[in-house]
């Protein structure tokens, strides 16, 4: 098969690796609020006959909740590395709904390169998704690398006119993963692209602790700025891509990888018989495409905000076995609090931007724990 609809108001779809991954769903309400999230369903579905060989069909189908009711259709197209649906939906509701998510869709993410607090597993990876990608109404192309947080985070993206969002997993190696059972290398992205006007509102994404690969704990939606009241009427016009690589990305340089570890020393000296004096975290960015190429003779410029703490010790290396830059940097901590440090980064060349913008969040362990600690037995 090549497309389920899962219960409640769950539906997936596979790309030519026919490997399902991650979720999409009608609604999303009350995701992140004060209240119980409240989970509509399919209750009816519709389906246009379709001819032998064809390869789009038509699904309708009603959703029904406590809070909204709404009609869906669904034209499918099942193309050969790829299944595309365009879906439209006409929603009423009875309540006053606090939030709102559109085109929602539930992912999983243990650990990666980034995260690997809960990787102690003979799989280097294991993740559904790697990253939320954005293409923002004015342009601007984001990428925001998953995590697996200790405790439950909501962020949300403030924009206008989205062009696009999704989970993406692009990371196809199996190497990376070493899994014969979940087959993570072959997972599906999901790329929303709105159909028209959104408005004003926010890419809302939320992580949830898990502590292992049977836990869905990422949610990704949009939220409309305006308050939903009882009695409105709404409708959205979107299409879905499940495929190995998004329909569009950026022309600019692109993030391949996140990877973070041990900070504080020079790069090509791994701490041996002295650990460095002062604890840091370091976070390498690395970076493919665009015109980075042509760009570092002029000279790489990175521009790095962080809501806390400093950056140090920025390095600019080549890495030929990926054609591409990793840009690397040394994170210190100013205080002591442990709250989350929101990164920001892109790159510059001569005043124009070169590259996406890579979004991170970063959970500082207790100043107790700012240690490296040498476990060796000598004796």
């Amino acid at each position: 098969d090549v497309v389920s609809f899962l219960g409640a108001s769950y539906f997936r779809a596979v790309d030519d690796t026919y490997q399902y991954g991650l979720s999409a769903r009608g609604l999303a309400i009350d995701t992140y609020t004060d209240g119980q999230e409240e989970f509509p369903d399919f209750t009816a579905f519709w389906f246009d006959t379709a001819k032998p060989g064809d390869t789009t069909f038509t699904v309708y189908a009603l959703l029904d909740s406590a809070s909204v009711t709404g009609a869906y259709k669904f034209v499918i197209h099942c193309e050969k590395s790829q299944v595309i649906m365009d879906v439209e939906n006409h929603l009423y509701a009875r309540k006053d709904i606090k939030q709102l998510g559109i085109a929602p869709m539930t992912s999983m993410f243990s650990c990666g390169n980034n995260e690997r607090r809960v990787c102690d597993t003979i799989h280097p990876q294991i993740h559904d998704s790697d990253r939320l990608a954005m293409w923002r109404g004015n342009g601007e192309w984001i990428c925001r690398p998953l995590n697996n947080p200790q405790k439950l985070q909501f962020n949300a993206y403030m924009d206008d006119n989205p062009k696009g969002f999704g989970l993406l997993q692009l990371d196809r190696d199996f190497s990376h993963y070493q899994d014969v059972m979940g087959w993570y290398n072959k997972r599906p992205s999901l790329w929303v692209e709105p159909r028209s006007k959104w408005g004003k509102g926010a890419v809302s994404l939320m992580e949830i602790p898990t502590t292992g690969e049977t836990l869905d704990n990422v949610v990704c939606f949009w939220q409309p700025e305006k308050a939903i009241k009882a009695g409105d009427t709404l409708a959205f016009n979107y299409r879905l891509y499940w495929s190995a690589q998004p329909p569009v990305q950026s022309p600019l340089a692109r993030v391949m990888a996140t990877r973070t570890g041990m900070g504080g020393f020079p790069e090509g000296w791994a701490p041996g018989e002295h650990y460095p004096d002062k604890w840091a975290r370091r976070f390498a960015i690395d970076f493919v495409g665009g015109d980075l190429k042509a760009a570092a003779p002029k000279g790489i410029e990175p521009v790095i905000t962080l809501s806390s703490g400093e950056a140090k010790q920025i390095e600019i290396l080549y890495v030929e076995p990926f054609d591409g830059y990793r840009i690397q940097f040394d994170w210190y901590p100013t205080s002591d609090s442990t709250a989350p440090v929101d990164m920001r980064m892109f790159l510059r060349c001569q005043g124009e931007a070169i590259s996406e913008t890579w979004l991170y969040q970063y959970f500082p362990p207790a100043p107790d724990k700012r240690r490296y600690v040498d476990d060796r037995i000598m004796r």
